[in-house]
């Protein structure tokens, strides 16, 4: 655990010097917050370099529109304050538009919608009906939507599974697989990509969570960073590379 979290920091560093060094003199620079651990939305490769659907699709609208973009990588829960304190400018990093979040910042139209999902360990008896009952142990990253939606509706409304936590994704399907939990709260898009790259889940279908909007967050004032991003996504949703993403990171 602690070499991942040191090799992330090194890899972060790399990231934003490297994003120094290539913006020109003049141009506009601009902060995109990313989590570092959600493939295929947004990642760190294996050459340390920020990758996948939204960090690709950041930098074709950056460059259409005429500014460079750094990615970040960021604490998930802390991401918008982050925002909010000027670390980062703007979140394009597979986020959920929920009302809660729409009171703290603002959001460009959507570009996708995330469909949320259980899943557990290849070949275990595990379902959605039975994942609900008393003494199941669940998992879910810290800080998304998701992990709100299971508080406010499922545990909050009387279910006695318990709900562990965690700063990524990846962290709980590790934990699936040892046994430390037996289903997590996933996105289908991330479980997609997990069970192609071999990992031993299965999807075992949804559990009550309505599918989400997913689209990039500004600060409130922030209103004409906002329209360039908004112009910026029509622009990149009109050619064919948008969809030319979508299939490469297997996003529908």
């Amino acid at each position: 655990m602690k070499k991942r979290i040191v090799a992330l920091v090194i890899c972060a560093t790399m990231v934003i010097g490297f994003g120094l060094a290539s913006a020109a003199a003049g141009d506009k620079v601009f902060i995109n917050g990313m989590d570092a651990n959600y493939p295929p939305v947004s990642f760190i490769d294996a050459k340390g370099q920020p990758d996948g659907l939204d960090i690709m699709a950041a930098n074709w609208i950056a460059k259409e529109m005429g500014f460079t973009v750094k990615h970040q990588p960021t604490d998930w829960a802390a991401i918008i304050p982050s925002l909010k304190a000027k670390k980062i400018d703007f979140i394009a990093s597979g986020m959920s538009v929920t009302p809660e979040r729409k009171e703290q910042v603002n959001f460009t139209k959507s570009y996708h919608q995330t469909i949320m999902m259980l899943v557990a360990k290849k070949g275990t008896d595990w379902n959605t009906e039975k994942a609900m009952k008393e003494g199941t142990r669940w998992g879910v990253q810290r800080g998304t939507s998701e992990a709100h939606w299971i508080e406010d509706n499922l545990l909050k409304a009387g279910k006695k599974f318990t709900l562990q936590q965690y700063d990524s994704a990846p962290l709980a399907m590790e934990d699936i697989l040892n046994g430390r939990i037996d289903v997590c709260s996933v996105s289908k898009t991330s479980a997609d990509e997990f069970i192609e790259k071999g990992m031993p889940i299965q999807i075992l279908g949804r559990y009550g969570q309505p599918d989400d909007e997913t689209a990039y967050a500004v600060r409130k004032e922030d209103t004409e960073l906002l329209n360039m991003l908004n112009e910026g996504l029509d622009r990149l949703m009109a050619t064919p590379y948008w969809q030319e993403l979508k299939d490469k990171y297997g996003v529908k």
